[in-house]
C-alpha cells in the first residue's frame, strides 16, 4: 500500500480541507438560495399561473436543479478520474456561480413573460450540473489526502460546508430584508443574494486556485493506472456497478430524504403551511443550524471508531419513528392557535368526488371553477388542514368547520371577471368563518415556543449530522481510486439529486391533494425505511478499506 497520504504534513492536509470547504460552502450557499426564496420566486416568475399551480412550479424549477445532477455527476466525474480532481472542481465553480449570479439579473414574468421562468430554469440547469461536479470531487480530494484511520474526520467537514452554505444563505437574506424591510426585499431586495455570489465566487476561486492535485491520483498518472474508460468501468461491469446500486438504495436514498426534510422540508412547512412569518422562520431554522452543525464533525470522527453503517442506519431508523410527532409538535409550538382550532373545528370538504380536481395545471391554462376545487384551493392557501367526505353525485361542496357548514359555489358557469369577483367575496367569507372557529390567518410570533421549535428543528438537524457526517467517507471507500470520482457522484447525486431534491416538491403535491399536512412526510418516511432495510441487509461496512487501489 502506497504511503503518498502520508507523505503530506498535518499543516498541508488541513490547507487542503479548508480549501475544499470554503470553496463547497460558496457552492452550496448559491444552490439554497432558491430553496429559500421559492415564494418570492413564484411571485416573480411563475405569477401566470394559479397560486397553488405556481408554488409548485416554484418547487418543480429548484427540483429541475436537482434532476439534471446524476447527468453532471457522469460528466463532471468522468472528467475528474481523466484529468484530476481539482482542475474539474474549479470548473464546477465557475459555472456554478456565474449562473447564480445571472438569476440575480433575470427580468420576471411582468417584463418578458414565459421566457422568465425559461431562463430561470436553464440558469438552475447549469447550477445542477455544475453541483453533479462538485461533491464528488471535493470528497475524494479530501479523502485522498486523509491520513489512515481518519477520513471520516477529514471528509465530516465537507459535510459541515453544506449546512454553512445554507446557514450562510439565511443570514445574507435576514441581513438584506432586516436592512431594507419586507416590502422593498419582495419587490426587488431578494436579488441582493444572488448578486452577492460573485464576491464569493472570486475567494473561492482564488482558494482552490492555490491547492495541489490529489496524492493519490497523481501517484496513479505517475505509473500510468488511471482509466481510460470510467464510464464503462463504473456501469457497464457488474462488480462496481451493483456496489453502486448498493449505495443508492441502502445508504444515499435514505440520507437524501432525511437530509432535505431536516434542512429544507421543515422550513417551508413552518412557512407554507403554518404559516409563520418568514423572516421568523429564517431565524429560527439559522439557530437551529448552528446549534447542530457542530454533530456532523463528531459523527464523522466517531464514523471512524464504530463504521460508517451503523450511524447512517441509525440515522434513518430513528427518522422514520419519530418525523410524524415530531412534525405535529413542531405545529402546536410554532402556531398553537392553528393547532387547537384544527384539534377542536377540525375542517371536512363533503363534495363529489367527481367535482374534484388534482390542481396542477403544466400549461397555466385549466380553470379549477367547481365547487370541490374552489373550496379546497382557498383551504390550501389559508393553511387548514381538511379531511375528506364524500356527497351524493352533482352536489354542490360544503365546507364543515366542526359543526357549521359553510356551503361552496359552482363557478364553472360563470365568466372569468364573474369568476374572480365571486371566489374574491367567497374566500373573505370563508375566512371569517375559520377565525370564527380559532383559525388564524398567521401565526402569532407573541404566542409561539420559540425555544421548543429550535430544539424540535434541532432534533431534526442531529438526524441530518448522523446520516450526513460519515456518509463522504463510506462512499469513497466504496470504490477503487481509478473509478472513484465517476463511481461514488452518481449514486450520491441519484439519492441526493432525485430522491432528496424532489421531496419538497412531492411532499407538497401529496398535501395539496389530500388535505392533510403532515402526509407528504411518508415520502420521507418510505424512503429511509427502505434503506435501512437494504443498508443492514446488504451493504459491508468499508470502514479502514485502503483507497489507493
Amino acid at each position: 500500500m502506497s504511503k503518498a497520504p502520508d507523505a503530506v504534513k498535518p499543516v498541508s492536509r488541513l490547507g487542503v480541507v479548508a480549501g475544499a470547504s470554503v470553496g463547497t460552502v460558496f457552492e452550496w450557499y448559491d444552490f439554497y438560495l432558491y430553496g429559500s426564496l421559492a415564494l418570492f420566486i413564484t411571485e416573480h416568475f411563475f405569477s401566470g399561473v394559479n397560486a397553488t399551480t405556481g408554488y409548485i412550479f416554484a418547487l418543480l424549477a429548484f427540483a429541475a436543479g436537482f434532476a439534471v445532477r446524476p447527468f453532471g455527476a457522469l460528466v463532471f466525474g468522468r472528467l475528474g478520474d481523466l484529468w484530476g480532481r481539482k482542475n474539474t472542481f474549479l470548473v464546477t465553480m465557475l459555472l456554478m456561480g456565474l449562473s447564480t449570479f445571472v438569476v440575480g439579473l433575470l427580468p420576471g414574468y411582468a417584463q418578458i413573460g414565459a421566457a422568465a421562468p425559461i431562463a430561470l430554469i436553464v440558469m438552475r440547469l447549469v447550477q445542477g450540473l455544475a453541483l453533479g461536479g462538485e461533491y464528488g470531487g471535493a470528497a475524494t480530494y479530501v479523502a485522498e489526502h486523509a491520513p489512515e484511520g481518519k477520513r471520516g474526520l477529514y471528509t465530516s467537514w465537507i459535510q459541515v460546508t453544506a449546512t454553512m452554505g445554507l446557514f450562510l444563505s439565511l443570514i445574507v437574506i435576514i441581513a438584506v430584508r432586516t436592512s431594507i424591510g419586507e416590502p422593498a426585499f419582495r419587490a426587488w431586495g431578494w436579488r441582493v443574494p444572488f448578486l452577492v455570489s460573485i464576491l464569493l465566487l472570486g475567494v473561492s476561486l482564488w482558494i482552490r486556485l492555490r491547492l495541489n492535485e490529489s496524492p493519490v491520483f497523481q501517484k496513479m498518472v505517475d505509473e500510468g493506472k488511471t482509466s481510460k474508460s470510467p464510464l464503462t468501468e463504473s456501469f457497464a461491469r457488474w462488480p462496481n456497478l451493483k456496489l453502486v446500486l448498493l449505495a443508492l438504495a441502502g445508504l444515499t436514498a435514505g440520507q437524501a430524504v432525511v437530509w432535505y426534510t431536516g434542512q429544507f422540508y421543515a422550513l417551508f412547512f413552518l412557512e407554507k403551511m403554518l404559516k409563520v412569518d418568514g423572516l421568523v422562520t429564517n431565524n429560527l431554522v439559522a439557530v437551529a443550524l448552528l446549534l447542530g452543525m457542530p454533530f456532523f464533525v463528531v459523527f464523522g470522527w466517531l464514523s471512524d471508531k464504530v463504521g460508517r453503517k451503523p450511524i447512517i442506519m441509525a440515522g434513518c431508523a430513528l427518522a422514520v419513528l419519530t418525523y410524524f410527532p415530531i412534525f405535529k409538535a413542531l405545529t402546536a409550538a410554532a402556531n398553537p392557535q392553528l393547532a387547537a382550532a384544527t384539534a377542536s373545528s377540525p375542517v371536512t370538504v363533503v363534495a363529489d368526488p367527481a367535482g374534484c380536481a388534482f390542481q396542477f395545471d403544466p400549461v397555466g391554462k385549466k380553470t379549477f371553477a367547481s365547487s370541490c376545487d374552489l373550496a379546497k384551493s382557498a383551504l390550501a392557501n389559508a393553511g387548514v388542514s381538511y379531511s375528506n367526505q364524500a356527497a351524493p353525485k352533482g352536489a354542490v361542496a360544503v365546507v364543515r368547520i366542526g359543526t357549521t357548514d359553510f356551503q361552496s359555489f359552482d363557478g364553472e358557469a360563470l365568466a372569468p371577471k364573474d369568476l374572480a369577483a365571486r371566489k374574491t367575496a367567497w374566500t373573505k367569507e370563508l375566512g371569517a368563518h375559520l377565525a370564527a372557529a380559532g383559525y388564524p390567518a398567521k401565526a402569532d410570533p407573541g404566542a409561539m415556543n420559540k425555544p421548543l421549535v429550535v430544539g424540535l428543528l434541532w432534533v431534526l438537524m442531529f438526524y441530518v449530522t448522523m446520516v450526513y457526517g460519515p456518509i463522504a467517507a463510506a462512499l469513497v471507500e466504496m470504490f477503487p481510486a481509478r473509478i472513484r470520482y465517476t463511481s461514488m457522484s452518481l449514486p450520491y447525486h441519484i439519492g441526493n439529486g432525485w430522491f432528496g431534491g424532489f421531496l419538497p416538491t412531492t411532499a407538497f403535491a401529496m398535501v395539496a391533494a389530500t388535505g392533510n399536512i403532515y402526509f407528504g412526510l411518508w415520502y420521507p418516511v418510505i424512503i429511509a425505511a427502505i434503506t435501512v432495510v437494504v443498508g443492514v441487509l446488504f451493504v459491508r461496512e468499508m470502514r479502514g478499506r485502503p483507497i489507493d487501489e
